[in-house]
């Protein structure tokens, strides 16, 4: 499959978006809010669950409109193999969620930053194999995905992923680690993303039929990290209102991009 300029930069928007929000610790002295990450957490919420159903499912469903009656069954088998996916990365992988004290995943002697910089990993890899799959259906030809449909998918992800740029880098910082390497942090985050969103690309071409699986199972993928981590990151302790009002926020916008561009 040929990459051209416009799918590859549409690969880099969502780690471009990372990057800038890693900056914040440059320009940030104190340790980031509680109730401002609870808002950027519902944000980013919001934004992948929109990206998961207007921009994922509903495809995958549309190109299954042929199977008629049993057109979800794709998008369904897709979908449990994201969530399963991440279940087994969640069960492998040592990591720290950012408000737990406990680490989940095998017994584990890592740094908590590093046990840190995992989580937020483990949670960027959906979101790169998602815009992967997107411009791969969009050079397929045959999935009925538009330049402007791929486009605000990668749009969306960059700018729920500026808020968790800054979400990741801050911490490091506040635990310690020097501004740049908290910078260096929060970019090696997110640079999981264009890698995961490439190799989604290039594997893609001979399994064009599996394309609404592709879709879905990216969809369950984030989905699953929307659920485990993100939710209970938000809606912990008090002003949990908050994250509901950013999580609605989001879902709209990322709708708003994806009628608007497609």
């Amino acid at each position: 499959m040929i990459l051209n300029r416009e799918v590859l930069i549409g690969l880099l928007i969502p780690f471009i978006g990372t990057t800038a929000g890693s900056m914040c610790v440059f320009f940030m002295k104190r340790e980031m809010d509680l109730t401002v990450q609870k808002a950027l957490t519902g944000f980013a919420s919001g934004v992948m669950t929109a990206a998961s159903i207007w921009s994922l499912l509903i495809p995958a469903m549309e190109q299954s409109a042929h199977l008629d009656r049993w057109s979800f069954l794709p998008a369904v088998s897709g979908f449990w193999l994201g969530i399963l996916f991440l279940l087994f990365l969640d069960t492998v992988t040592p990591h720290l969620h950012m408000y737990s004290k406990k680490a989940e995943g095998p017994e584990s002697t890592l740094h908590k930053t590093t046990m840190l910089l995992l989580a937020v990993t483990l949670h960027n890899i959906p979101e790169g194999m998602a815009v992967g799959v997107i411009y791969a259906a969009y050079l397929s030809g045959s999935a009925g995905i538009s330049a402007g449909g791929a486009l605000a998918l990668s749009l969306g992800i960059a700018i729920q992923n500026f808020p968790e740029g800054a979400i990741i880098s801050m911490p490091l910082h506040a635990n310690g680690e020097s501004r740049t390497k908290s910078f260096l942090g929060g970019v090696l985050s997110g640079a999981v993303e264009p890698l995961f969103g490439l190799l989604t690309v290039m594997i893609s071409e001979t399994i064009v039929p599996l394309m609404p699986y592709m879709l879905s199972f990216a969809a369950g993928a984030m989905i699953y990290v929307v659920v485990e981590e993100l939710i209970p990151e938000m809606s912990s302790g008090e002003h949990s209102n908050i994250g509901v009002l950013m999580f609605s926020l989001g879902f709209t916008l990322m709708m708003i991009l994806d009628v608007a561009l497609g």
